[in-house]
């Protein structure tokens, strides 16, 4: 959010924990020890310029909110021992292709930047014959629900306000434009139509939709998930570990960071590196 977004957030909720407390504006300012007129200018400036963090620290400590909250930048209100009893959920995989889970966390994280590992390939830029593999255990009404998730997903994507940024392991890419690893029995056909689906999308929704490449020898992550700074989510198989705290979901933004610094294949670059991984792996 820009400076403007942030005060105006402020605002509101600086008037909506207000009203909450049942406190008088007066009794607000003697708490925490800043003038009535100082109090005042928080609730009614309609510029760009933020109030002082000693004032905003004030304020939110007598209130019992988070100051992350009270600025916009965390979707946790709470403070204290309560956070931390809710810093780390775990949250068990859904049984079948379809998570509610996921689906609300994406929902909930509309108009922030998506920063997503995945376990294989993306799920948005997958084909269906991609999913039917990998869910040829389950009944076909599961395989199709799956393929519909992979829609909204990339229909999510294609929002004017959505930001995605994914990075993967270019020899997980490899992996699988050779058949090899999980995708041994997939046929050179369907290996060859994803590699092109992925090229012209990540071509048609750059620059919204980035892909990255890092050396899978030199740099390693767990699939995980960002969504904004509401929470994070790190795939562990069987379930979800999801951070809730603002310390931890930068932490794993960091790392995010660093995958992309280290990118061997840049998301401008990814779409070409696509069609290029194709004619190499199947000449005509």
């Amino acid at each position: 959010m820009n400076k403007r977004d942030i005060s105006r957030v402020f605002r509101a909720r600086l008037l909506e924990s207000i009203e909450r407390s049942r406190l008088s504006r007066a009794q607000l300012a003697e708490r925490a020890g800043v003038d009535r007129s100082t109090l005042t200018q928080l609730l009614t400036g309609d510029g760009t310029r933020l109030p002082r963090a000693d004032t905003v620290a004030a304020v939110a400590s007598v209130l019992q909110v988070s100051l992350d909250w009270l600025l916009g930048l965390s979707g946790e209100e709470r403070l204290g021992a309560v956070v931390l009893e809710e810093s780390l959920q775990i949250t068990p995989r859904a049984s079948s292709p379809v998570d509610e889970d996921l689906a609300r966390w994406h929902e909930e994280a509309a108009g922030y930047k998506i920063r997503y590992v995945p376990s294989s390939l993306p799920d948005l830029l997958k084909i269906e014959e991609i999913m039917r593999h990998e869910y040829r255990d389950y009944t076909a009404k599961t395989a199709d629900q799956a393929i519909a998730a992979s829609h909204d997903k990339l229909d999510y994507a294609r929002l004017p306000e959505t930001d995605v940024e994914i990075c993967l392991a270019l020899q997980a890419l490899e992996d699988f434009a050779r058949g090899s690893g999980i995708w041994v029995g997939l046929g050179r056909e369907v290996r060859r139509k994803q590699l092109l689906h992925m090229s012209e999308v990540l071509s048609a929704q750059y620059p919204s939709l980035r892909l990255y490449l890092f050396d899978g020898r030199e740099y390693y992550s767990v699939p995980y998930t960002v969504f904004g700074p509401l929470r994070a989510s790190i795939f562990v198989g069987q379930m979800y570990f999801v951070f809730n705290t603002t310390e931890h979901i930068r932490a794993l933004a960091r790392h995010f960071d660093d995958l992309i610094k280290a990118a061997v294949v840049q998301a401008s670059d990814a779409s070409g590196f696509m069609r290029e991984l194709c004619d190499r792996e199947f000449p005509e």
